[in-house]
């Protein structure tokens, strides 16, 4: 175990490492233009950090990268002092930090005051202030520290959307917009593919893209890569305009030419900002543009000037984060789980943290290659993701933020289950992978996470792991084949057991009685025999009986079997053992159906179909059964090549993938329909 960050020497120290990574960090985004980690990464360090000061405030140093806004000004552009420094925000993430935000503000303003709400798209791209002289634009500059920037000038007069002549009547005599400078996504793609087929560097994001087009020499360049510029605020405007809300200061640039996101809303409360963010937050996938959040700001100017700056933010707008899909956490252990196949895997528990809207404690490290292949040790910090519905995994160490105090993993040599010996396999002929086995074949944990496997397949959801392992204990059942021997009466009887609860699970056993042969054979739990495999499987050989008796060589030469998987399938049912287990299973009721090839002439042949959501009236497994019965196709993610998405209760970025690619989607009750 790591040490825990409980003596005032362990916090200074964490301290210290957040700050200096958090600069490392911050000079690789805002002026090398080559960002080595995302904005979520940035943002999970960030926030760490300020959680440490809050709680320790005489670590806090004026001095201190976090205190800072940006970078320093590149030597290469002449330096521009912005008259009004160019602030930052302070960031909330979720309802309760929102709602804690306008407490504080409330408690600064006068009891009765009305609080009214501005909100807009937060972009991701570089922000930039413009000046305007009569009307004509004359100087523009980067952010840089805040109060120095860089002069780009002849860079932003490529951007057609910046107008250099403003429209309209009543023009101030001196104008200064800030706004942000980026470009489309899909301008990314593009870009992305050119330089793959020259062979040159891919970039991260767009807003890369748009530091790095801005600070280059030649300002042909921008023109090239078609930046946009959405401005978002008036910094100063001379006298004979006067502002009283920042809503109108949206408006009036609009009318004077330029572009501003038409994603605004005006709020009363909080709780309209809230019904706001979360509407955007439907169609943020869809986007054109880059963007992590919603910019919150307190509509009224006379407000704005009470509330005041607080270092380097105001304390009248905030940055209201959607959930990042990646996040900083600590290794705090690193434990062995045994499957149901008896492989080893090794599994990072975390200090618990929140990635795209859940909160994670541990994650698969898949195998020691993978270890290896991180460099990951019990106390590193790393960076965990969570994209969607995707299973959470470390894609990074941190390195620089070793203390010298952490430790190396080793597989152990006996199973922390059963303590039998642990065997080094390798994996496959074509790499150097390899996994550790438990021994033992009859190792607890193997017999456990195989009878849940075998459940699973079957579709018996009454039978959840803690009640197997209670029939286990209670003598009910010793393997998978017992269960379709349970009656009522063996399960009424126990306690917390009634009759319902017994009726019910003896009815869904019955009812699964009957499977197809593909899932007969996923469900027999042969190493390397996944779901497509078996029904590969069962689509050549059609029964049971004739994968059985089937030689290795017949195995091999089936599609999607490679010589690892025809062994394994082989030497399977070369153990009377397993075929003791198939009768058995036969003799207690299960039905194997026989398989037909229905690829080719089924009403959904040639579709391709992507489940999403909870359906209310089939489950998924049986939804993809049906699917394959009628000739369909069933992919884990949406692409081009996507035919349907099938959209239920709940469905995630799945659905938002769908609407950006223009694939039809399906409710529960058009499926239903469609497969009659």
């Amino acid at each position: 175990m790591m040490q825990k960050f409980g003596d005032k020497k362990s916090i200074e120290t964490r301290v210290k490492k957040l700050r200096s990574e958090i600069q490392r960090l911050r000079e690789a985004y805002h002026i090398q233009n080559d960002p080595s980690v995302t904005d979520d990464v940035y943002d999970s360090l960030t926030k760490e950090l300020k959680i440490l000061l809050e709680k320790y405030p005489e670590l806090k140093d004026i001095n201190a990268p976090e205190e800072r806004v940006a970078g320093k000004a590149l030597e290469k552009f002449e330096k521009f002092t912005h008259k009004k420094r160019m602030l930052s925000l302070n960031d909330v993430f979720g309802e309760e930090e929102l709602y804690e935000w306008e407490k504080r503000i409330k408690k600064l303003l006068p009891a009765n005051e009305k609080v009214e709400y501005f909100c807009e798209v937060k972009f991701d791209g570089l922000a930039v202030s413009l000046i305007y002289e009569n009307g004509i634009f004359k100087r523009g500059a980067t952010r840089g520290d805040g109060f120095v920037g860089e002069d780009i000038t002849e860079n932003l007069k490529m951007i057609h959307s910046i107008p250099l002549t403003l429209k309209g009547k009543n023009i101030p005599k001196y104008l200064e917009v800030r706004g942000e400078a980026l470009i489309s996504k899909k301008t990314l793609e593009n870009l992305n593919k050119k330089n793959k087929k020259e062979g040159k560097t891919l970039f991260a994001n767009t807003r890369n893209v748009a530091a790095g087009s801005l600070r280059q020499l030649d300002a042909n360049l921008v023109k090239e890569r078609k930046l946009d510029f959405f401005a978002y605020d008036i910094a100063l405007v001379s006298e004979e305009k006067v502002f009283s809300k920042h809503s109108e200061k949206h408006h009036f640039l609009a009318e004077v030419g330029f572009l501003v996101d038409k994603n605004e809303a005006f709020c009363k409360t909080s709780e309209e900002v809230m019904s706001f963010v979360k509407k955007f937050e439907k169609k943020r996938n869809a986007f054109f543009y880059g963007t992590d959040g919603i910019v919150i700001s307190v509509d009224s100017i006379r407000l704005q000037e009470v509330l005041g700056v607080v270092g380097k933010a105001p304390r009248y707008m905030c940055a209201y984060k959607y959930p990042a899909e990646k996040a900083t956490t600590i290794v705090e252990d690193i434990k062995v789980n045994v499957g149901r196949t008896g492989v080893l895997t090794p599994l990072a528990f975390f200090k618990p943290t929140l990635v795209a809207g859940s909160t994670v404690s541990k994650a698969t490290l898949h195998n020691m290659d993978q270890i290896e292949k991180l460099d990951i040790k019990i106390g590193d910090t790393v960076v965990i993701e969570k994209a969607g519905d995707v299973i959470p995994k470390v894609v990074q160490v941190l390195k620089d933020m070793r203390s010298g105090k952490e430790k190396k993993f080793l597989m152990p040599i006996k199973c922390p289950v059963c303590n039998s010996g642990v065997e080094k396999r390798e994996m496959s002929s074509e790499n150097a992978s390899v996994a550790y086995y438990c021994t033992n074949q009859k190792c607890s944990a193997k017999n456990q996470r195989y009878m849940e496997h075998f459940v699973s397949v079957f579709g018996i959801y009454e039978l959840g792991p803690k009640i197997l392992h209670r029939f286990r204990d209670e003598g009910l059942i010793s393997g998978p084949a017992d269960i379709f021997l349970l009656k009522k009466e063996d399960i009424e009887t126990l306690e917390r057991f009634g009759e319902k609860s017994a009726v019910n699970i003896v009815r869904e056993i019955e009812e699964k009685k009957k499977i197809s042969l593909a899932r007969f054979i996923w469900s027999l739990g042969i190493l390397h025999v996944g779901e497509e495999t078996a029904r590969d499987l069962a689509l050549h050989f059609k029964t049971i009986d004739k994968l059985i008796q089937a030689e290795k060589e017949e195995l091999e030469r089936i599609e999607n079997v490679g010589g690892e998987v025809a062994k394994s399938i082989f030497n399977f049912f070369e153990d009377k053992t397993n075929i003791e287990f198939v009768k058995k299973l036969e003799k207690n009721g299960v039905v194997v159906l026989k398989e037909k090839n229905t690829l080719e002439k089924g009403k959904l042949s040639g579709m391709t179909f992507v489940l999403t959501g909870t359906l209310a009236k089939m489950t998924r497994p049986i939804a993809k059964e049906k699917i394959l019965a009628l000739g369909g196709k069933v992919a884990g993610s949406v692409s081009k090549a996507t035919s349907y998405v099938v959209s239920g209760e709940e469905a995630g970025s799945k659905l938002d993938k769908a609407e950006k690619l223009g694939v039809k989607i399906l409710t529960e009750e058009e499926f239903l329909k469609m497969i009659d």
